[in-house]
Parts: structure tokens; C-alpha cells; sequence
């Protein structure tokens, strides 16, 4: 999806140098793609001690197979 952005030139140089990226385009991309990792990273942290989660998959799929 082409996009008009202001970006500042001291900004967007870094990033590229930072990146590796070989263009504008791609040195966004890749800063855009770690900054929705790292988001939703936080996300799944925050959950952490909210959440109880048994390990009894092999329970369940015994059930499983005893139902057909």
C-alpha cells in the first residue's frame, strides 16, 4: 500500500543503517514489523500469572478417541 509519510531524514537514515534495509520502504517495514512483535509481546507478558493452563493434552485426546 503506497503511503505519504513525513519522516525526518536524521530518522529515517538510522533506521536504514540500523536495519540493513536497502531502501525507505523496506527499513519501515521492518522497524513497523518488530514495534507489532514487541507490542504484542508486552501483551502476552502482562498475562503472565492471569492464566492457569493444565497439561493434560494427552488426557483430552484420549477422551477423545474413546467418544468414536
Amino acid at each position: 500500500m503506497r503511503t505519504t509519510l513525513n519522516i525526518r531524514d536524521d530518522i529515517i537514515k538510522q533506521v536504514i543503517e540500523l536495519t540493513g534495509a536497502r531502501n525507505k520502504s523496506q527499513a519501515v517495514n521492518q522497524v513497523l514489523e518488530a514495534f507489532v512483535r514487541e507490542q504484542q509481546t508486552q501483551k502476552l507478558l502482562k498475562l503472565k500469572g492471569k492464566l492457569h493452563l493444565e497439561d493434560n493434552w494427552e488426557e483430552l485426546r484420549e477422551m477423545e478417541l474413546n467418544e468414536v
